[in-house]
């Protein structure tokens, strides 16, 4: 069998994962500079770790809470970024990315370097999940986002993000 430790690296290669794969939506499909997209990862964890730890609610509901919130706070954050291009547009991504790790390790509230501790792996079926069973929901929903992912990429929203990668404002004045 696996063991403690190697799952546990693989559990964060996969995590990584789905993060690498969700900057390439942004930098590889639509072509956009984002050198900020560190931030809004951290902000979906630590909300869904505040949720866990202090309100209580299970993990099945404050992961997507969390996504929630992450996408409205990088929908906030987006909108002075739409008016800046190029060079500008890396570092406005750059700049949401300090202040955003500043507040978190700065403010005790989030737990300063350290973070937020004491979270457990999520209950299903009535127990706690195994390592290697979180693992493959990990996995799971890595492979979801793929198929997510493809089925944008072929849909208006693909072509939408293709034509904003290769001619930006060929893009805008066709009203893209």
């Amino acid at each position: 069998m696996i063991g403690g430790y190697l799952i546990t690296i693989l559990i964060t290669i996969a995590i990584y994962a789905i993060l690498a794969h969700s900057l390439n939506i942004i930098t590889g499909h639509a072509g956009q500079i984002s050198l900020g997209h560190a931030a809004f990862f951290g902000i979906g964890a630590y909300t869904s770790a505040l949720l866990y730890s202090e309100a209580g609610l299970p993990f099945w509901v404050d992961v997507p809470l969390a996504a929630l919130v992450a996408g409205v706070v990088g929908a906030l954050l987006g909108i002075p970024c739409l008016r800046v291009r190029d060079d500008f547009l890396a570092i406005t991504t750059m700049g949401i990315n300090f202040v955003v790790e500043a507040i978190f390790l700065y403010i005790p509230f989030f737990g300063g370097a350290m973070g937020i501790g004491g979270i457990n792996l999520p209950n299903w079926f009535g127990r706690e999940m195994t390592k290697p069973e979180y693992f493959l929901l990990i996995l799971f929903i890595f492979f979801l986002l793929l198929l997510l992912d493809r089925r944008l990429g072929r849909s208006w929203v693909g072509l939408a993000w293709a034509s904003i990668r290769e001619d930006e404002q060929a893009a805008e004045a066709m009203g893209v």
